[in-house]
């Protein structure tokens, strides 16, 4: 371990020199192969901390697909279904528990994810390292590797793809501090854990709260926590599928995180699942085609486009065979790091499968909050905690 890491630069390439250093002892992480960035460590930071508390709450593996200090996705490793496998694509390969993590947590949002940072709650074993190695992401925090995983991680990006490891033990201190424009701020830092206890108090109508749900909303509490405010996310099957982040307004936050779990459900359609691309096409020209064609709004330009990413030409999806496809959306989870001030964001979910609310309450508009969830059947917990992150 060292006292200090020098940085490539910081925020932007003008601002050197840059460096990550402690004040008091050894730094708990160490670079293990080529040089981060100033964003680079942002990222791995707060995504270290998501995933050690997502592991921690759930005993299982987890994993988050980080952009800009936000996660993108963040999933434990439940195994995927056939359709989620294909629409991930990851059908061709066989899947380690933490491999399935960040095969959710990639695959939610592969647009946003595209040249990610990436956090890993456990170990990385070859499983997990073989699927890094085929996607665009800019570097991976995890507590240890495997010596046959890191090697082919050294690999990537002609070698500098950047590899940091983490001691899974490091407390920092209760207090925290940062500065800006030459004015130190001090805070306690955030270290409250997510219990039981924050799913108890049911408002609504609707009591019968299961386990799955309970722990989709232990999912979607601990990746607000560390998502940059205000924030929404949308969580189902032991993963977010939807995250609207940094943004002004509760309803934009609400759209924004909704959009990206419709497309989510989308990407599952069997027009979708059957779509042919035409040898050669990578990944992320695929993902890129498929937004394309889920949109309402494709020009005649783009489309024209199709002809060198297609082998086949495809038929659109009618507006009401995706409107049906999307009402088979059930059981889904809508976590906001803070009160909504209206009911708007209830009768937004509404059209993405939402069917429990986790909020902290608190707004004088609640009992108008509540009687929109009873009106659409849905169960609302209020947890009495804000999740702000700035």
């Amino acid at each position: 371990m060292t006292k200090e890491i020098a940085l490539r630069y910081g925020a932007n390439p003008n601002q050197t020199p840059a460096r990550a250093h402690m004040k008091n002892g050894d730094l708990p992480l160490q670079v293990i192969n080529s040089a981060p960035g100033y964003i680079n460590l942002l990222d791995a930071l707060n995504s270290w901390q998501l995933v050690r508390e997502l592991k921690q709450a759930s005993g299982l593996p987890a994993a988050a697909s980080f952009k800009h200090v936000s996660p993108s996705g963040a999933a434990v490793g439940i195994p995927l279904p056939d359709a989620l496998r294909k629409a991930y694509f990851v059908d061709d390969l066989e899947l380690s528990p933490l491999a399935a993590a960040y095969a959710r947590a990639r695959g939610v949002d592969r647009m946003s994810s595209f040249g990610d940072w990436i956090a890993l709650s456990d170990p990385v074993d070859v499983s997990t390292a073989k699927l890094i190695h085929r996607e665009v992401s800019d570097g991976i925090i995890a507590p240890a590797y495997e010596p046959a995983a890191l090697e082919i991680l050294k690999t990537k990006k002609k070698g500098k793809y950047v590899v940091v490891q983490i001691d899974p033990g490091y407390q920092p201190e209760p207090m925290e501090s940062r500065e800006v424009f030459g004015i130190t701020l001090e805070q306690h830092r955030n270290d409250r854990p997510v219990s039981r206890a924050d799913f108890e108090n049911i408002v609504t109508k609707k009591k019968d709260l299961p386990e799955t749900a309970v722990r989709d909303m232990m999912i979607a509490w601990i990746a607000l926590k560390y998502t940059q405010s205000n924030s929404v996310c949308f969580a189902v099957d032991g993963q977010v599928i939807g995250v609207g982040a940094g943004q002004q307004s509760r309803i934009h936050c609400t759209r924004l995180a909704g959009v990206k779990a419709d497309l989510w459900r989308l990407r599952q359609h069997p027009a979708v699942l059957g779509l042919k691309f035409r040898q050669g096409i990578g990944r992320a020209d695929r993902d890129n085609a498929i937004d394309q064609f889920l949109r309402d709004d494709v020009t005649p330009s783009e489309r024209a486009g199709w002809d060198a990413i297609f082998a086949e030409m495809p038929r659109p999806i009618p507006p009401e065979e995706k409107r049906s496809w999307l009402n088979g959306m059930k059981a889904v989870v809508l976590g906001s790091d803070a009160f909504f001030p209206f009911r708007d964001s209830i009768d937004r979910a509404s059209q993405s499968g939402v069917q429990y609310v986790l909020q902290p309450g608190g707004s004088n508009r609640d009992d108008t909050v509540i009687q929109a969830c009873d009106e659409y059947g849905m169960l609302m917990v209020f947890s009495g905690i804000r999740l702000f992150h700035h």
